[in-house]
């Protein structure tokens, strides 16, 4: 009775190293299985596609603040800024200290693309300016070889005014992420809906090939409404953004926020494709019903490549 009670007791003991082994193997296979979700998922975002927040006015009115669009990273080949690296620390930071700092890693620069294209004019681009650890989103106006000018707030392209024609105004609803009030003092109006809306002026510009897209041009003379003649340089592109008053883009040094001239091609990181869809400013995290209600209708589906109608 002894040597059979010895023996089950060794059998019993023996047997909770091997449950504390399966569970730990259940454990590690979990995580294996989510580290090669992540993996996966950044390799998608490196070179297939991604999202992409519109952070503020730049863009406007093709773009508004609290747009979500998809990026994709293949139609120009891949460079040094094209791989997704998430910072933790940034991360952190931006999240719990509000720094507002981008949340990857961008590698040391490296001249060429994989597969390299170059862009067309018009195009919509993400473009890490040199030397920074974010994206801005911009419109190609200058390829290689070009003399870029704006005089008086008309741009000039070898020499010649861009075709420009006055619009009528744009009707943007004012909404959390377009107070019109703080960002274009005295461009607030009443629609006959009673409704209050962004009345902005437009200016609807033709580049050489066809593509046409609509700017906004507020006041008679801003900081960036003359521009000396500048000739971009092999590899590089001159970017502008829709909003000629109030856009950080080739016009203005890096300094001052911009992208300090013509941005190398390598600095592009993809091409803006459609808007998936966008948000007024109203969510809130402790709020559910918010997550519904904040939505913009209209907006969903939108895409980027085609010319203003």
């Amino acid at each position: 009775m002894t040597d059979t009670a010895t023996d089950v007791t060794a059998k019993s003991d023996a047997a909770v190293p091997a449950k504390r082994e399966s569970k730990g193997s259940a454990v590690w296979r979990e995580l294996k299985g989510l580290l090669w979700v992540l993996l996966a998922v950044l390799a998608f975002h490196s070179f297939v596609a991604k999202p992409f927040y519109i952070p503020s006015e730049s863009m406007m009115p093709a773009l508004l603040k609290g747009d979500r669009l998809v990026v994709t990273k293949y139609p120009y080949g891949w460079s040094f800024v094209s791989p997704t690296i998430p910072n933790p620390a940034a991360i952190f930071r931006s999240l719990v200290l509000g720094t507002g700092e981008g949340w990857g890693v961008t590698l040391p620069f490296e001249k060429g693309r994989l597969f390299g294209k170059m862009p067309k004019r018009g195009d919509i681009v993400i473009v890490t300016p040199p030397g920074a650890n974010e994206d801005y989103i911009k419109r190609v106006i200058g390829l290689p070889g070009d003399t870029i000018e704006v005089r008086a707030g008309r741009l000039i392209l070898n020499g010649t005014p861009v075709q420009a024609q006055r619009r009528p105004n744009a009707l943007i609803p004012v909404d959390a992420n377009i107070p019109c009030s703080d960002k274009f003092p005295g461009f607030d109006v009443t629609g006959s809906d009673g409704k209050q809306y962004c009345s902005l002026p437009i200016v609807r510009e033709t580049l050489p090939g066809g593509p046409t897209y609509d700017t906004v041009d507020l006041t008679p003379v801003s900081t960036g409404d003359n521009y000396p003649a500048t000739v971009v340089p092999a590899d590089h592109l001159f970017l502008m953004g829709d909003n000629r008053d109030s856009s950080a883009d080739s016009r203005f040094a890096l300094e001052e926020q911009g992208l300090g001239g013509p941005v190398p091609w390598e600095n592009i990181g993809g091409r803006a494709e459609f808007i998936t869809f966008s948000l007024d400013g109203t969510t809130s995290l402790f709020n559910p019903a918010s997550w519904f209600t904040s939505f913009r209708s209209g907006r969903a589906g939108n895409s980027l490549r085609g010319s203003a109608n």
